[in-house]
């Protein structure tokens, strides 16, 4: 939706799926009746749209304006089909509208509301504009297996279109008109809107930049050191923007719950000095689920049930009488509406000028919000992506997919007595990973799965059927699960292009796994940011720049700076110790000894507290061992604090408390590189007075990896850096941001590994470490009791 010129603009699709909704939420239906549920339902489109001849006009953009008083509303989409016929001078019109389904065709006995909804806008459109006094409405649904087709065809008189479609105009006219009055209200505010605090160094020119990139509609790349001020100094100039029409909706994207609250603090700030804006944060439907277990069905939760029928009354009431929509907030609505929080939620953030969330609400293929990233959506959007270092491997995650072989034959093994059509197409697929597996001592890289992906298709058509049919919900439950796995399967399958290797891989523990792997995620993040109009990534560790350019950009032509440091170089100590290695060949008791030695003598020369960040559990509990010896021999040297696996939300707060707490000695947290503890948490002024970084952070070796190497080695791209120097650097970089959060801040940054003295390391130090200087465990003291002088 958008505003400009006082025309507000809605697509056919939102808004009849908008205003028509209604019943329960129901998560038993798995939902491939939705245009979106299949991304290769465009290329049947296609083809069912090539065969229909001379009379089949297909993908007809149409749109009609409707005088609302102060504005204008556009209403606006693409019908799939215009079909026209001349006979006996009679001129016959159908609107055509495709849907392809997973289901078995017998089961759509009549169209879908929604469905049937969007095509008779087309059709009221079309006739008016044509001058129509009757027209057809057509719904073909396709099934994307067998590519059977079903159509259902009624007639309209156009007069009657009319009063349908003038109703629907009215009941979204008070959205729209909320929506004038609320933008005009909003830009007014901004405009007095100035920067909250004295610039910083760096500030002023980040802030410009930001706002100079969404001005030309550009990408930018900031790499800016702790301490600068990240998140003030883009949501600032991103807000002007939206003050000046360059942007309709700020999206501020984390990848860790812990940043989201610094964004809400920098719009917290704005809103101090008269900023009028919607803002939400939104929160995984695990946490806000009033029902503790996420069973979303009318039968298992009183909030599906009737969901739809109230949710509109609940989203307006919440958007008239407040602009900052908390979790708290949200919560208490839709418990007042009997509403699902997390469904809520989602419709509120189609009202909010900024939207804080985590990357796969924007990027993910199966979690975007469609209402926001699909055909018919989109808008004037600024993306600002915090910690953007995360962006690569999330993407990778979010566009690759797996299947375990062991899956298919566990599932034939419990649907053989329910379902043996099913129990045969399982096997069907089970056999083609048996003949891979046959041929794969560890992992074998394959040029096509496409056979696969075609068995997959019609094992898809199949389990749907037996979701349609099958009463006992602890199998459909397991039928689902594989199906939703399938089915992302299939989707990635559908994408695929050069960024992607396939493997097939036997793991140590048996398992067997088919991998689609997308090794550079550009391409496919470019797909969602193109909803945008300017693209910002922002963090304290993204060196080199030329590396994430390319692994999350396509452009060529993107800008980069790096912001200068406001901190005082005098209050960093960064050292390197020279003898000492955690690699491989050189690990051991003698060797583990040395570190502690280097950790004990840091906390002797200077009481505080510490943090140790280590590349594994196994050499940090190592290390921790032979500390803990170390303080037998000099009682009262420090305390520890350990890392564990598997760390719940109490555990880390209870690990975090300990550094807030007032002690006669020292304080080391023992810790694990590019873990919870290595970014996104601040532990301020003397809460951290050092952190201690063993080893070079490089990944282990693994298929993954290696086939990383091997696929940038083989487009002359250096492998061995893409793969596992650079990620591994970055998780140093994160770690040693632990130490300096503002200004005011004095600490020391110990490098322990005698890699760091090589050329390739020392190339990836930030500008601010460019007075590392070496030592051992003797000369480390010397140098710490000068700087803590």
């Amino acid at each position: 939706m958008e505003n400009e010129n006082k025309v507000v603009r809605i697509s056919v699709r939102s808004l009849v799926e908008f205003i028509l909704r209604e019943g329960d939420i129901d998560n038993r239906v798995s939902g491939s009746m939705d245009r979106d549920a299949m991304l290769m339902g465009g290329r049947l489109h296609r083809k069912i749209q090539r065969r229909m001849g001379p009379e089949y006009h297909a993908e007809v953009s149409l749109k009609i304006q409707i005088p609302c008083g102060d504005f204008t509303l556009q209403i606006e989409g693409r019908a799939d089909g215009i079909i026209e016929k001349e006979e006996n001078g009679h001129r016959e019109v159908t609107v055509d509208e495709i849907k392809g389904v997973l289901r078995d065709l017998r089961h759509v006995e009549s169209p879908v509301g929604v469905h049937l909804a969007q095509a008779k806008c087309y059709a009221y459109i079309y006739a008016v504009q044509h001058d129509l006094g009757e027209i057809g409405v057509q719904m073909t649904y396709c099934n994307l297996d067998t590519e059977e087709i079903k159509r259902f065809l009624v007639p309209f008189q156009v007069k009657e279109l009319e009063e349908w479609f003038d109703d629907l105009v009215r009941r979204y006219r008070k959205w729209a008109e909320f929506e004038m009055e609320w933008k005009k209200k909003r830009d007014l505010s901004i405009r007095t809107v100035e920067f909250p605090f004295p610039y910083r160094k760096g500030q002023r020119d980040v802030a410009a930049a930001v706002y100079r990139t969404i001005l030309r509609k550009k990408k930018l790349f900031i790499q800016a050191p702790t301490g600068v001020g990240k998140t003030i100094s883009t949501v600032f100039p991103a807000v002007k923007a939206v003050g000046e029409g360059l942007g309709d909706k700020i999206f501020y994207l984390t990848a860790k719950t812990i940043t989201r609250t610094v964004a809400e603090q920098a719009f917290r700030t704005l809103k101090e000095q008269g900023l009028s804006m919607k803002t939400i944060t939104l929160t995984a439907k695990e946490k806000l689920c009033f029902c503790g277990e996420t069973t979303c069905n009318p039968d298992d939760c009183p909030y599906a049930k009737g969901h739809f029928d109230r949710v509109n009354d609940a989203v307006f009431d919440l958007i008239t009488g407040t602009d900052e929509f908390s979790r708290q907030v949200i919560e208490a609505q839709a418990q007042k509406y009997r509403v699902c929080p997390f469904e809520l939620a989602l419709d509120v953030s189609v009202w909010s000028d900024a939207v804080i969330c985590d990357y796969n609400y924007v990027f993910d293929p199966t979690a975007h919000l469609k209402r926001f990233f699909s055909e018919g959506a989109g808008g004037e959007y600024i993306f600002l992506i915090d910690e953007a270092h995360n962006l690569v491997e999330r993407g990778r995650e979010m566009y690759s997919a797996v299947l375990y072989k062991e899956d298919f034959l566990d599932l034939k093994r419990a649907v053989k007595g329910a379902s043996p059509s099913l129990a045969r197409s399982l096997d069907g697929v089970n056999r083609l990973f048996l003949a891979l597996k046959k041929e794969c001592e560890n992992y074998v890289v394959l040029d096509s799965v496409s056979h696969i992906a075609l068995k997959l298709m019609n094992l898809l058509s199949v389990m749907e059927s037996f979701m349609e049919e099958q009463s006992d919900p602890d199998l459909r439950e397991k039928v689902r699960d594989l199906y939703f796995q399938v089915r992302s399967f299939v989707n990635i399958h559908d994408i695929m292009d050069e960024n992607y290797v396939i493997y097939c891989e036997l793991e140590e523990n048996g398992m067997f796994r088919l991998k689609l792997f997308c090794v550079n995620p550009a391409v496919n993040l470019q797909n969602y940011l193109e909803y945008g109009t300017g693209t910002v990534f922002f963090s304290a560790t993204l060196l080199p720049i030329h590396y994430y350019r390319k692994l999350l950009s396509v452009e060529t032509d993107d800008y980069a700076i790096y912001a200068e440091s406001s901190f005082p170089p005098e209050n960093r100590l960064i050292l390197q110790g020279r003898d000492v290695s955690t690699k491989y060949t050189l690990r051991g008791t003698e060797m583990y000894r040395k570190i502690a030695d280097y950790i004990a003598r840091a906390v002797r020369t200077k009481k505080g507290n510490y943090m140790a960040f280590f590349p594994s559990y196994r050499v940090m509990e190592e290390v921790c061992e032979q500390f803990s010896l170390i303080c037998e021999e000099y009682p009262g040297l420090a305390e520890t604090v350990v890392q564990s696996q598997n760390m719940g939300e109490p555990e880390r707060e209870a690990f975090l408390a300990r550094f807030d707490e007032e002690r006669e000695n020292s304080l080391v947290g023992f810790c694990v590189m590019g873990g919870i503890f290595s970014e996104g948490i601040d532990l301020a002024e003397d809460r951290l007075i050092g952190a201690v970084i063993v080893g070079t952070g490089i990944p282990q070796v693994c298929n993954d990896r290696e086939i990383m190497k091997q696929y940038f080695d083989g487009r002359d791209m250096p492998g061995f850096e893409y793969a596992y120097l650079y990620p591994g650097m970055n998780k140093v970089l994160q770690s040693a941001g632990r130490v300096i959060r503002t200004e005011q801040d004095k600490g020391m940054i110990l490098l322990l590994d005698e890699r760091f003295l090589r050329r390739q390391y020392r190339e990836l130090f930030p500008r601010e470490w460019e007075n590392c200087r070496t030592c051992n465990a003797v000369t480390m003291e010397t140098y710490m009791e000068e700087f803590w002088k």
